[in-house]
């Protein structure tokens, strides 16, 4: 880093930072935004976590969370389908082939399924009626979802695990 000294002010790599040192240097002082902000602990910036630290807009945590997920999960979906041993493929993602059971049983992981899905449009309950409005959506806005599930079985129970699920407990570990 770079560092001059100019009439009382330091200058790292072109922005100021005021020092008040008790007198004048002749010099008018002023403050000014230079679109440069510092946020963090002790910044005059209130925020709920001490130690948070990003590089983006503040928006909603849930869609940017699930928007993380989808993206994970796709990624996943695109490398199991391209690998030539998929119980490697698995097994290096992390993926666990025995769980514990509801009963406490042990759970062996015995299928793998892909699903495509497309939705063609919304329906709701309409207002004063039993009857659902239905709205489908024009070509462009029909979207395509894949879902990727993990089945368990034991001699008294079967499990299905969503990939999205999966993902989830992984990332929070």
């Amino acid at each position: 880093m770079s560092t001059a000294r100019d009439g009382g002010r330091t200058m790292h790599d072109d922005h100021h930072h005021h020092h008040n040192h008790g007198h004048s240097h002749g010099h008018h002082h002023h403050d000014h935004d230079h679109g440069h902000h510092h946020h963090g602990p002790g910044h005059n910036h209130a925020h709920d976590h001490a130690d948070h630290l990003h590089s983006h807009v503040h928006g909603d945590a849930a869609k940017e969370r699930a928007e993380e997920l989808r993206v994970l999960a796709t990624a996943f979906l695109d490398g199991y389908r391209k690998a030539a041993d998929k119980t490697s493929f698995l097994r290096v993602a992390g993926v666990p082939f025995k769980r514990e059971g509801s009963d406490g049983l042990a759970m062996h992981l015995v299928e793998t399924k892909i699903e495509s899905k497309w939705q063609l449009g919304t329906a709701s309950p309409a207002f004063g009626s039993r009857e659902l409005v239905y709205l489908p959506y024009p070509g462009e806005m029909v979207t395509e979802r894949e879902t990727m599930t993990f089945t368990y079985v034991s001699l008294t129970e079967r499990s299905d695990v969503d990939l999205t699920e999966f993902l989830k407990t992984r990332s929070e570990t």
